[in-house]
């Protein structure tokens, strides 16, 4: 009986952790695995942050698999926080369990995601902070863009077209969630450009969670305060861009005030094109996701690896940003093929598309 008893209970066990590791597989929020039985690499964790900003289930995830595929690197154990940083430490923590070789870690919140690292550093798992800088810890490597740099194109980009059209007023600032360190950095880079300009910042609004809806009821109330005074609204990404362009035409806002965003998001672009969204900051996901691969692969086999610059410490690969707006849409997302013609020139973007020469 004893002995029937102990089998009975390891079957159990083995049932738990087989369905830990394969619960919520056809959704976003939950945990899911990638597997190449041809490999012989270890299995490499990422861990992103939301989904309410579209690129990261559109572009880092399945560019990242898809490159650790190709390198032979294993399995990707794959989970997304749904912007909750202690659900992104209970994926950690199993991901650390079901014996991940490293993470890839795009912190939800950068200095709560430091107790992430210290338990990956205390089992001797490296750490790739990506994306987001980790506020601490010992990472092995950090890839992302010059986001300061980022911040600046924006406040440059706002600026100089509102010299350019010679409006009045003020501008709004809709800064990125408090809880990301990349969004204090957007902020910075952008308050130097224009602060220096002497354009008025009427009201900043930093937004809980990336939230679009939460973006568009603070522009709401803004528009209420300053009506007839707005000349820009600085949204920090396109997902704030799309909150504050819902506000404004519920409100019918006139003169259209010009409006900065960030990820070249297809709804974004398509903004830009209508002419409802002045610019983006277009990164090239494809070119980070599948270096955050290598390194991750090159991490799981032992391998030392060197960056191109470092970032406190860390060794670190800074990629370039690149500003578009209407006039090289086609030199930009479509030459690199993150879209194609067809993706932004859907039935209602169709006139435009052809008075701007997009075809």
């Amino acid at each position: 009986m004893k002995t029937t008893k102990k089998l009975t209970f390891l079957a159990a066990g083995l049932l738990v952790a087989a369905g830990a590791l394969t619960a919520c597989s056809s959704g976003s929020s939950g945990t899911s695995s990638s597997t190449d039985s041809a490999s012989s690499g270890g299995t490499i964790a990422l861990l992103l942050p939301e989904s309410k900003t579209a690129r990261y289930e559109q572009f880092d995830r399945p560019l990242f698999e898809a490159k650790v595929k190709d390198l032979g690197g294993g399995q990707v154990l794959y989970s997304n926080a749904d912007q909750d940083a202690s659900k992104q430490q209970q994926q950690a923590e199993s991901a650390l369990t079901a014996g991940a070789k490293v993470l890839v870690l795009d912190p939800v919140d950068a200095k709560a995601a430091v107790s992430i690292v210290s338990e990956a550093n205390a089992q001797n798992v490296p750490v790739i902070s990506y994306d987001r800088l980790v506020a601490g810890g010992q990472l092995a490597y950090y890839i992302s863009f010059d986001n300061e740099k980022v911040g600046e194109l924006q406040g440059t980009a706002i600026v100089d077209e509102l010299k350019k059209t010679g409006a009045s007023g003020g501008i709004l600032m809709v800064n990125g969630s408090p809880t990301d360190g990349n969004a204090a950095l957007f902020k910075s880079g952008a308050h130097k450009e224009i602060d220096a300009s002497g354009v008025k910042v009427l009201a900043e609004f930093d937004t809980p969670d990336w939230s679009p809806d939460k973006a568009q009821e603070w522009v709401a109330g803004q528009i209420t305060q300053y009506s007839g005074q707005i000349a820009g609204v600085y949204a920090a990404n396109d997902g704030t861009a799309g909150g504050a362009v819902a506000a404004l035409k519920a409100a019918n806002v006139s003169p259209w005030p010009i409006i900065t965003g960030q990820d070249a998001e297809l709804a974004g672009i398509q903004r830009i094109v209508a002419g409802d969204q002045y610019m983006t900051v277009y990164k090239a996901i494809k070119q980070e996701a599948e270096k955050a691969a290598e390194i991750a692969v090159d991490l799981a086999g032992g391998k030392t690896v060197t960056g191109d610059t470092t970032v406190s410490g860390t060794q670190a690969t800074l990629l370039t940003p690149v500003v578009v707006t209407v006039d090289n849409i086609m030199d930009t997302v479509v030459k690199d093929g993150f879209y194609k013609v067809s993706d932004i020139c859907t039935t209602q973007y169709a006139a435009a598309c052809t008075a701007h020469n997009i075809k």
